[in-house]
């Protein structure tokens, strides 16, 4: 059985791949709203994004909603990648 954590980042990632694919604004704003949920859901259970950092840019920064991409991370050494 596939565990919680699995479950979200697969549905995430599937998510984020069906929003690119959308055809209408209106059908890759609710994709993008499923990619929200699935990463609220894994920043609730302590679960690293499945995404980069600067993902996060690509999730409705026209409209001014803070995403789930945004994750207070751990302060690393300033050039250093996770």
């Amino acid at each position: 059985m596939e565990g919680d954590i699995r479950y979200y980042q697969r549905r995430a990632c599937e998510e984020m791949r069906a929003a690119d694919r959308a055809v209408t604004e209106l059908a890759r704003e609710r994709r993008m709203q499923l990619v929200d949920l699935y990463l609220q859901r894994l920043q609730a259970l302590n679960a690293p994004s499945p995404f980069e950092d600067d993902s996060f840019t690509r999730i409705r920064s026209r409209t001014g909603h803070q995403s789930a991409f945004a994750w207070p991370g751990p302060d690393v050494g300033e050039g250093s990648r996770l």
